[in-house]
């Protein structure tokens, strides 16, 4: 009888594991193979691209250090500063436009660009922000290659977090928006699994964040952006959050805040959308932006 149950113990734990070991698999490959976003106008407002603004612009083409190939605008400016606008996981370059009227009337040069297994530009495993720092790193690069010394970057969500790493990496980086960043991956995970599927953080996200980190070849517990955010300084910095969003929790724009030293400033947006800061007050949203660069950024 003993040994029956033993057999029985052992083959529920065997396909607790399976289920455990599978639903893991799932999750990590949703972050690492993204399904594209299909384009909302309430999100991305302009989702024909970049010549419903009416601005002379480039199409570009840039290589990382992984010889991957990226693709991208260029909206030319008048001083010698540029932003590198970064967007999130599963979007394209079309998220950071409805931003750039307001860049471009201030001089700006502002470079919008797909990251790595996203829109245009080249296949790769992504991976919040670990590999893709490379791809702002080489952004920054390709602009200084066209004579622009100044640069500044604008992040959203993972596009966010991914720009925080870039920065802490690139002293080249003179000033930083994060709009809807994620402080800690784990965290986050752990949050969209309770809220979308009812399910507990152990075991679940702790399976993901290893079976995500194997699958990578990086630990996954190393990509926080509330670990970098920190090193940044004396660059300033502005974190930009909703205080209603829905998908990544106001509170990861406070704790990458709390983390960040002088000089820093924060704008709490009143919207209850993911990313949705210009669309809760567009003129102020704008001028908070172009204000920021200006006070931290030479034009000269």
């Amino acid at each position: 009888m003993a040994k029956k149950v033993i057999i029985v113990c052992v083959a529920i734990i065997i396909v607790i594991c399976v289920i455990v070991f599978g639903a893991a698999w799932h999750f990590s490959n949703q972050l690492i193979n993204p399904k594209p976003y299909t384009c909302q106008v309430d999100h991305f407002v302009y989702c024909d691209g970049i010549g419903e603004l009416s601005i002379p612009y480039k199409d570009v083409t840039f290589k990382n250090n992984e010889n991957l190939t990226l693709k991208g605008w260029l909206v030319p400016g008048k001083s010698n500063a540029a932003i590198v606008m970064v967007h999130g996981i599963t979007a394209d370059r079309r998220e950071g436009l409805r931003w750039v009227k307001a860049l471009h009337k201030a001089g700006y040069t502002v470079l919008l660009f797909d990251l790595r297994n996203h829109g245009k530009s080249d296949k790769a495993k992504t991976a919040m922000g670990y590999y893709e720092k490379n791809d702002v790193i080489a952004a920054v690069d390709f602009l200084q290659s066209k004579g622009l010394k100044n640069i500044g970057v604008f992040g959203v969500s993972m596009g966010a977090s991914t720009a925080i790493q870039a920065m802490a990496n690139d002293k080249r980086i003179q000033a930083g928006v994060f709009e809807a960043a994620f402080a800690n991956l784990s965290d986050l995970l752990a949050e969209i699994a309770k809220r979308d599927f009812g399910l507990p953080r152990f075991p679940i996200i702790n399976a993901v964040m290893w079976v995500y980190s194997m699958r990578l070849g990086v630990d996954a517990n190393g990509i926080n952006p509330e670990d970098f955010i920190g090193s940044i300084s004396p660059r300033p910095v502005f974190i930009i959050h909703c205080d209603s969003d829905d998908y990544i929790a106001y509170h990861h724009g406070q704790r990458i805040f709390a983390k960040a030293k002088e000089p820093k400033i924060m704008w709490t947006a009143h919207c209850n959308k993911h990313a949705r800061a210009w669309q809760s007050n567009p003129q102020e949203a704008e001028k908070k932006v172009v204000d920021f660069y200006n006070k931290f950024i030479s034009s000269k």
